[in-house]
């Protein structure tokens, strides 16, 4: 059965997408730390372990989620994008991009935030205009 990242990536369940290749798709968290807080996952590969991925996946998920980093930085204002591997709350490799203000910033324990359909929405339009200038 697939993953639920493998189904959003498919498009059988809706998302906030940010950015996509034929291999890796970005999309919105939708319980987030921050504005932007940014998952992006492998399409065709359901590994949960991100150091059990081949090295060719590993390398191209690395590349993608930089460029989607950077876009991200532009899009939403922020000190830093702070990057983070768990992987054990969805059983598909998956790295979370988070704007950061502090390092405070990136506590998975603190209350996540909810917002607005249409706040997303402008938040992944955002994102994705400028990965679109720099991929």
């Amino acid at each position: 059965m697939a993953t639920i990242f493998t189904r959003i990536a498919k498009g059988e369940i809706p998302s906030y997408k940010v950015a996509e290749d034929e291999n890796y798709y970005a999309f919105l968290d939708i319980a987030p730390m921050a504005e932007g807080h940014t998952l992006v996952i492998p399409k065709n590969v359901e590994d949960d372990y991100i150091f059990s991925l081949s090295d060719e996946v590993y390398t191209g998920l690395c590349a993608f989620a930089r460029k989607v980093a950077l876009a991200l930085g532009k899009a939403v204002p922020c000190k830093r994008v702070g990057v983070a591997v768990l992987g054990m709350e969805v059983p598909h490799t998956h790295i979370h991009l988070v704007p950061l203000q502090s390092e405070a910033d990136m506590d998975f324990r603190k209350t996540k935030l909810s917002l607005e359909p249409s706040r997303m929405a402008e938040i992944a339009s955002a994102i994705n205009k400028e990965y679109e200038k720099i991929k």
